[in-house]
């Protein structure tokens, strides 16, 4: 299994301190954010720190890792041109950010509709796509399920499908799905997760799954909340998220946490859980005396 967690990039060190970090859980993957993902400051790709970065994780042999867009990004919003426009010029960019840092896979929330529809969110989606993707694209979107807040695009795997169907290079698109959104839109993650995968071909080959992000939940099924939880500690439960980390067909792919921080061991801050939880999720085993 290839287990990592989000990590943070700022600093002097920028990407190498994201690799450090992600080293630090005992992690072989990783995700991260080229800026703030509430706003469009970023720098220059040569500021970076790109080849120590890659250098270490190639003395360590990590071969994968995952850029996340930022959640400015609204495909799906045809109420107001400017933001559209702006969606997919900084899509672009980050297009262009994830190519030259070394990854292939660009997670993009599809979207919301902002109350124009579903169908009119679905269109502008495909249409934004079109303007960004091309036959030499060295980067696959890998659109994120949802869990359905507001007028989230993304919480049936019809919707991604619709969007497969209308993009012309749609060999540069791809699914990440995230178990607590699943659990929030009403699928049963905690007792049914081969289920889920069954319904899930309908649609795509298993293949088309460029990353898990791993999480549990808050909420009750279908509560369409998105409200993330450390693993063992919500209502998907250990067991079921384990399960996930376990299936053969995801042996090579990237399964990330995006857990919150919380109290470990008496600290007054909220600390890091991913060194905690990747080794427990490694070793099959939910202990959360671990956290006290």
């Amino acid at each position: 299994m290839l287990l990592g967690s989000h990590v943070g990039m700022s600093g002097k060190e920028m990407m190498l301190g994201s690799v450090k970090e992600a080293l630090s859980y005992g992690a072989d993957t990783f995700m991260l954010y080229t800026g703030a993902p509430q706003n469009t400051k970023r720098k220059e790709v040569s500021e970076l720190n790109i080849p120590a970065a890659q250098a270490l994780m190639e003395e360590h042999g990590m071969r994968k890792f995952i850029v996340h867009a930022p959640y400015i990004i609204n495909l799906a919003n045809t109420v107001n041109a400017e933001t559209y426009d702006l969606a997919v010029m900084f899509l672009q960019k980050e297009i262009e950010r994830t190519a030259a840092m070394g990854s292939d896979t660009l997670v993009l929330h599809p979207g919301a509709h902002v109350g124009a529809g579903e169908d009119a969110g679905i269109a502008s989606i495909v249409k934004g796509l079109n303007e960004v993707l091309t036959p030499e694209c060295k980067v696959h979107i890998a659109l994120e399920t949802m869990a359905g807040k507001g007028s989230e695009i993304g919480n049936r795997f019809e919707h991604l499908a619709r969007i497969y169907d209308g993009v012309k290079w749609n060999d540069k698109l791809r699914i990440c799905m995230d178990t607590c959104h699943l659990n929030d839109a009403g699928f049963d993650v905690k007792n049914d997760f081969e289920g889920i995968l069954k319904q899930f071909e309908r649609y795509f080959p298993l293949n088309q799954i460029a990353c898990i992000h791993l999480n549990d939940s808050k909420n009750d099924q279908g509560a369409a909340k998105d409200r993330h939880e450390n693993i063992g500690f919500g209502t998907i439960g250990f067991d079921a998220l384990c399960g996930v980390t376990r299936i053969k067909e995801f042996a090579d792919t990237p399964i990330i946490l995006e857990t919150p921080y919380r109290e470990i061991g008496g600290s007054a801050d909220k600390l890091a859980p991913y060194k905690l939880e990747i080794a427990m999720l490694r070793s099959g085993m939910f202990d959360p005396k671990l956290f006290d």
